[in-house]
């Protein structure tokens, strides 16, 4: 089973509430390489307006790969692997730091 490592950007195959389809979706993994079925990420969107607090724009997205403006949104999930289709790059070090700063706030640490 492969295990991603943090700061990855994946696409996710993301299922529908109803679980009638699924879109695929960018997201970054935050937890470190682990030996489990699940991953826990946080979800990218090119939705880089009206942020929440702790979203923000990456600000070396074309370094990963990501072809348009990128921003994290406020949230955490955890998906199993099999939901992952593949990993195209990692966060450069200036959008890592911002990242694990807004997970921290989040979750008031």
């Amino acid at each position: 089973m492969p295990s991603y490592s943090k700061n990855a950007v994946i696409l996710v195959r993301y299922p529908f509430s109803d679980l009638s389809n699924s879109k695929v979706r960018s997201a970054v993994v935050v937890s470190a390489p682990h030996p489990s079925q699940d991953v826990f990420i946080t979800p990218l969107t090119s939705k880089t307006t009206s942020l929440l607090p702790g979203g923000f724009i990456l600000a070396e997205r074309s370094a990963v790969g990501l072809n348009v403006a990128t921003a994290v949104k406020r949230g955490t999930y955890i998906v199993q692997e099999n939901l992952v289709i593949k990993e195209i790059g990692v966060l450069a070090e200036p959008d890592a730091e911002m990242l694990e700063q807004s997970i921290q706030s989040w979750l008031g640490m």
